[in-house]
């Protein structure tokens, strides 16, 4: 990983190849909050960027002119809700206003796709950093990788009724 102290980057669309890279991208981030490698294993196949979703432009891509990743996030939509189904940015990248960066471009992509709200299925270590985007709690609802672990469930709501 390359020096970010003064990291230029642009916020780009994914290309399909970029997925075995940004998946252990998403696993590098997880771990900063602490899990032992049994924990990581098993959400390796909810954190698997996989090429149809980037193929279907839902992956973006915080990068460098040179070919760097720093972060990403990953969106599905249901109904009219936004669903941030990943932001991870890579642990030597973070505190340096790319995680933020993303989620703005989430928030402005979620508005020009006239979603009602943003959805996020959030690692309790990371609500803090959605609460300040506008997150809250919405409830719980259940890890897509560990079997009867539930995870905090936060929206954002765009416009009209309250989340």
């Amino acid at each position: 990983m390359p020096d970010t102290s003064r990291a230029r980057f642009a916020i780009r669309p994914a290309t399909v190849d970029e997925a075995p890279a940004l998946s252990d991208l998403a696993l590098r981030a997880k771990a900063v909050w602490g899990y032992d490698a049994a924990f990581l294993e098993r959400c390796r196949g909810p954190l698997t960027v996989v090429a149809k979703t980037i193929a279907e432009g839902r992956v973006l891509v915080a990068g460098g002119g040179d070919g760097d990743r720093f972060g990403f996030y990953a969106f599905e939509i249901d109904g009219e809700d936004f669903d941030l189904a990943m932001l991870f940015v890579d642990p030597p990248a973070q505190r340096r206003g790319i995680g933020q960066a993303l989620m703005v471009d989430a928030l402005a992509r979620a508005r020009r796709l006239d979603c009602r709200r943003v959805t996020i299925l959030s690692d309790p270590g990371a609500v803090a950093f959605y609460a300040a985007h506008g997150a809250v709690r919405a409830g719980a609802a259940p890890s897509d990788a560990i079997p009867g672990r539930l995870l905090p469930l936060l929206t954002i709501p765009l416009r009209g009724a309250a989340a």
